[in-house]
């Protein structure tokens, strides 16, 4: 069994909210967007990419699907569909021209956490009092990191800090990353965007995730923190605990 608490929130400096999220618990399926693109139509984009892979799974039963390699098809297939929705929607006209959006999608399953994202929504897990990043940002400051050429440090103050390379109809070829582990009872997953992570860091997430008795109380709290921090940015977090 698991508890889950969600929100989503414009933040206090955008006029509008591009972020997107989707739960459906009976499927224990769990998916974070934040579009980008003018005219809002990066709110456009992250709807149409939660909203193609909810139907996705909800049509094509998970059943008799075992093995990893299998997995990693299945959702393959699955971040494909949506690109290329949002791709051909994306240089449609004027208004969509060159939306995208990153998505990051979790799904639960037989005492198994499969996470699959493209570009920089990020997955959390907490456990037994620390975080851990199970995603890796798609991004250009992050590529960076990876080559040495700056530290983590350097890149929360880098002027493309914001910069994605992959996202959700950005090309017409999409390359998600895959991960899987093992859940435990007490573990915590946070989906959420940058708006999050980047007003209040993995160490700010973590205080207030011990402070929630709840999943929505964690939610709400992790909003609140994000805004009082500056809200620069649409806020949004999926809180999942398994029981």
């Amino acid at each position: 069994m698991v508890s889950v608490g969600f929100k989503t929130d414009r933040g206090r400096q955008r006029q509008n909210n591009e972020d997107s999220l989707f739960v459906l618990p009976e499927q224990q399926l769990y998916i974070v967007a934040d579009g980008v693109g003018g005219h809002n139509s990066g709110e456009l984009a992250s709807r149409m990419s939660v909203g193609y892979m909810a139907q996705y799974v909800a049509m094509n039963p998970m059943e008799g699907i075992k093995q990893k390699r299998e997995l990693k098809r299945y959702f393959r297939t699955c971040f494909e569909g949506a690109n290329d929705l949002v791709f051909k929607k994306a240089g449609g006209d004027e208004v969509t021209l060159g939306m995208a959006t990153t998505t990051v999608l979790c799904l639960l399953r037989e005492g198994r956490a499969f996470v699959v994202n493209v570009g920089d929504s990020r997955a959390y897990l907490i456990r037994e009092g620390k975080i851990m990043q199970v995603t890796t940002d798609h991004t250009c400051v992050q590529e960076l990191i990876d080559q040495g050429l700056i530290t983590p440090e350097q890149a929360k103050n880098h002027p493309d800090k914001n910069m994605i390379t992959r996202a959700i109809g950005g090309d017409a070829r999409i390359r998600p990353d895959y991960f899987d582990f093992e859940t435990f009872p007490g573990d915590v997953i946070i989906l959420c965007t940058d708006g999050l992570y980047g007003e209040i860091g993995d160490a700010g997430i973590l205080k207030v995730c011990e402070s929630s008795v709840t999943m929505h109380q964690m939610a709400k709290s992790l909003i609140d923190e994000a805004n009082r921090a500056g809200g620069r940015d649409n806020i949004t977090a999926v809180c999942i605990r398994i029981q």
